[in-house]
């Protein structure tokens, strides 16, 4: 079925266009190594594994807002990772932070039905872009300085005074810059505008301790987490928000009459996967390891300047003669490494590839030896 004159046609989705530069790299001796899309493929715990068949959860209907098991640990986690108190009635549970991003623009619109501008990055994750489309809203790009970092003083005025929202990524996908967020508050709060920080990469900042947004006081900002990357739980869909009581309280309100609920085993072992700082330790000391070798030999292959980011799990590399496609397509032919454009994220990706560090270490030497690293 087409879309009718005028409606919504969906774009084709960023990452299926790789389909042909993943069988180029696919012909490689070993298959493709697969460098496009931030899944993990490393273990979680045995112990998180083990909560999903004892917790007895499956019966029943599972709280929208987050069992309280879930919400103590969450705000317990807040707490050790970044000095920050929240108490647990204002933090709440999402089916994955995805979810939640494309699904905010349309509940805030009908909170304040007279605003609908959706500020985001405009170095960035699709989904931000996305949400405000399929919530019926006007996506405004906020412009970045040569590092992606939110250049504030770039919103325009009357944007600003229709803003539902603004979006930050602290450390940032793709770039992994790492953001002012005590600004970005401020700036919110002086023009009534609500901040939402998705922070899901905070446990992957590699310059300086991990930030939130949270630091700067609750009032008008919800940070946004997610255990995917931090537990390798990608697959369970456990996320939260936490934040400013009233914004935090109206989501978490609304969100239960669309239903959105993270199943009540995911939410015992998600509790339990906040709970274990050592093993995200463990796990970021991993993604760094990649992130260095990777662009030690891409680096020295093409003879690029590629440098790790100050957080995050990827590469931001300046393809040779900007064109980005040709790095791309070279990089399945030389190495059967599938990366991804930087057109993917948004006009301002243009002429770069991002470099996900996230197949595993064996994987990722099959891919130096084919470009001749030792």
């Amino acid at each position: 079925m087409t879309a009718a004159a005028g409606g919504f046609a969906p774009p084709p989705y960023p990452f299926d266009r790789l389909d042909e530069v993943r069988a180029k790299a696919e012909a490689h001796e070993g298959g493709a190594v697969e460098l496009a899309a931030g899944i993990p493929v490393d273990p979680p715990s045995p112990e998180v594994i083990a909560a999903l068949s004892a917790s007895g959860a499956e019966r029943g209907y599972p709280p929208s807002i987050g069992t309280p098991r879930l919400r103590e640990a969450a705000a317990a986690w807040i707490a050790r990772r970044f000095g920050v108190t929240v108490d647990p009635a204002h933090v709440a549970a999402c089916v994955g932070t995805k979810e939640l991003v494309a699904s905010t623009a349309q509940y805030l619109r009908l909170r304040t039905p007279d605003r609908d501008v959706v500020l985001y990055p405009g170095l960035a994750y699709p989904t931000y872009e996305m949400g405000a489309i399929l919530g019926g809203c006007r996506p405004v790009a906020v412009p970045v300085d040569p590092a992606g970092r939110l250049d504030l003083t770039g919103i325009d005025p009357a944007d600003a005074a229709r803003a539902l929202c603004l979006w930050v990524n602290s450390p940032g996908n793709p770039a992994g810059q790492l953001d002012d967020l005590d600004a970005v508050a401020a700036w919110g709060r002086d023009h009534g505008v609500p901040v939402l920080s998705d922070e899901c990469y905070a446990e992957m900042t590699w310059s300086g301790p991990p930030r939130t947004v949270l630091a700067s006081g609750l009032e008008g900002v919800v940070a946004v987490h997610s255990i995917s990357k931090r537990s390798n739980l990608a697959g369970l869909r456990v996320g939260f928000y936490a934040g400013d009581p009233e914004l935090v309280g109206y989501l978490s309100e609304v969100r239960k009459h669309a239903g959105l609920m993270v199943p009540g085993p995911a939410q015992h072992a998600g509790a339990i996967a906040l709970d274990d700082d050592a093993f995200a330790t463990e796990q970021a000391a991993r993604y760094r390891r990649r992130l260095e070798r990777l662009a030690s030999v891409i680096g020295a292959a093409y003879d690029l300047p590629v440098r790790p980011p100050d957080g995050g799990i990827y590469l931001w590399i300046a393809a040779p003669g900007g064109d980005a496609w040709a790095f791309t397509e070279r990089l399945a032919v030389d190495a059967g490494v599938v990366v991804s454009p930087g057109e993917f994220y948004g006009p301002a990706g243009a002429g770069h590839v991002r470099v996900a560090a996230v197949a595993t270490d064996d994987r990722i030497e099959l891919a130096a030896r084919r470009l001749g690293a030792s």
